[in-house]
């Protein structure tokens, strides 16, 4: 069935109720990437998700475990050729985890190598605090023609969506970014071809619960606004974004 909205970044295996989670994301038409932290997380997922018509699940290295989870690195290159979806994997330059960065690097190199060798995958990329670190990365080893990429919960300046646009990537919008007149300001400059929403879930909240993928709707109102259109042309609008990226 046609999704309704779309969740291009959320974590459905760190819910306690998973499968209440991937049951709503299909009775609400939510298509969602349920991203995943590290490769040994991948197959469970792929099992709870294997009968979901919306929920599509990604292979992950998260950045920001790097220094307890690097040696899974082999285990996420074996399993790729299953996935053709990958995320979460980055770069994250705060200062919780500043002291892994080089590690960080050196395995975001591999994964992008590997993705590029392989072909045809589509990330979702974390660049906290280290978006031209990230761009500069993508440039030298990941061409369009063998991947494509959505920066997840973007934050960087003009000049670096400039850059990543031409790059060909795509942005997931969250709700907690349009909270932010600076955030609404880069958002309404970003490419609409390229914007799709995502909850991050359960990292932020809706009200007084963890956010769930059919809470992507209150993102698209408020979208709206920031764009000047009505929320039905933005819902139509980010359904045929992510047809034209997973199409292409």
């Amino acid at each position: 069935m046609r999704p309704r909205w779309v969740d291009f970044h959320c974590h459905i295996d760190l819910y306690p109720d998973q499968l209440g989670v991937i049951e709503e994301c299909d009775s609400e038409r939510v298509a969602t990437l349920a991203v995943t932290t590290t490769p040994k997380a991948w197959r469970r997922n792929q099992e709870l998700a294997a009968s979901s018509e919306q929920v599509r699940v990604a292979l992950g290295l998260h950045p920001q475990l790097i220094a307890e989870r690097a040696g899974e690195l082999p285990l996420f290159e074996s399993l790729l050729e299953q996935a053709r979806y990958v995320g979460e994997v980055g770069l994250d330059a705060g200062p919780r985890f500043y002291a892994s960065f080089p590690e960080q690097e050196r395995v975001f190199v591999r994964i992008l190598a590997a993705c590029a060798e392989q072909g045809g995958k589509i990330l979702s990329v974390h660049s906290v605090r280290a978006v031209s670190k990230v761009l500069g990365h993508l440039e030298a080893r990941l061409a369009p023609d063998r991947g494509r990429v959505v920066l997840h919960w973007f934050t960087g300046t003009a000049a670096e969506a400039k850059r990543a646009s031409e790059l060909g990537c795509y942005f997931s919008v969250n709700s907690e970014m349009l909270r932010s007149p600076k955030h609404r300001s880069l958002v309404a400059k970003l490419p609409q071809e390229r914007l799709l929403t995502e909850t991050d879930g359960p990292f932020l909240a809706s009200g007084d619960r963890a956010a769930r993928p059919p809470d992507v709707a209150d993102t698209i109102s408020v979208l709206a606004g920031v764009l000047d259109m009505s929320a039905v042309a933005v819902e139509a609008l980010i359904l045929q974004n992510l047809s034209n990226l997973t199409q292409s």
